[in-house]
């Protein structure tokens, strides 16, 4: 009571902080939507196909399953020049990444892990992340950490690639081995960033109005 934090407005803040932490979830759960729905349009895949999970003991001997956000096998790519183009694209992973050539000429395929954003510093889910990882590998996928945004730390960046994984980040470069929007043009064969310019107007209001509304919320008490 001294500090003050029984004004109702903390109520209200918290009201307001709590939904905009969803709007952020809410806003990753759709990058891997869009990502894998691409995948699957581009490359012709079904929805099995285009997905990965795998499956692990928990506690009391139940069975928990895990999953990452997408996967291509060029061998599930009837095209051939696109087949083409992700197995070369695997080739030069391999090679970025340092990955015994022996490991990697028995990659069947990728496996993506699709963030809107990564800042959080939360330990908890980069080693989950490394866990998926391994498991990758010992099915013969490589990792991919597709980041829509730049927003990664160079030290989180750093302990991903540590873990064989490949991070790509949101900016508009044009090498497809460092970033999501080149690789999405030159190995998907889909300009993500055009998409996203065409839609901008349309995706900038639909949030604003989520904003004022948690803000009237607030200012309703």
């Amino acid at each position: 009571m001294w500090f003050g934090l029984d004004n109702p407005l903390i109520y209200s803040a918290h009201k307001a902080a709590g939904g905009i932490t969803s709007v952020y979830r809410q806003i990753g759960l759709g990058s891997e939507e869009l990502i894998r729905r691409i995948l699957q349009d581009e490359f012709d895949l079904t929805t099995d196909q285009a997905t990965w999970s795998y499956q692990l003991e928990a506690d009391a001997g139940r069975q928990r399953t895990l999953k990452l956000d997408g996967r291509v096998s060029p061998v599930h790519i009837s095209d051939e020049a696109k087949r083409r183009a992700v197995l070369d694209w695997m080739k030069a992973t391999s090679e970025y990444l340092s990955i015994d050539p022996r490991v990697a000429s028995a990659m069947q395929g990728v496996v993506f892990e699709v963030r809107q954003g990564y800042k959080s510093k939360d330990s908890k889910r980069q080693n989950a992340d490394m866990a998926n990882a391994a498991e990758a590998y010992t099915q013969g996928y490589l990792p991919v950490l597709t980041v829509l945004s730049s927003q990664i730390d160079n030290d989180i960046m750093e302990r991903y690639q540590r873990g064989k994984w490949l991070v790509l980040r949101g900016h508009l470069s044009d090498d497809p081995l460092t970033s999501t929007f080149a690789f999405m043009t030159h190995v998907v064969g889909y300009d993500l960033a055009s998409f996203f310019e065409r839609n901008a107007d349309g995706i900038r209001e639909f949030t604003r109005g989520i904003f004022e509304s948690l803000l009237k919320a607030n200012d309703s008490g």
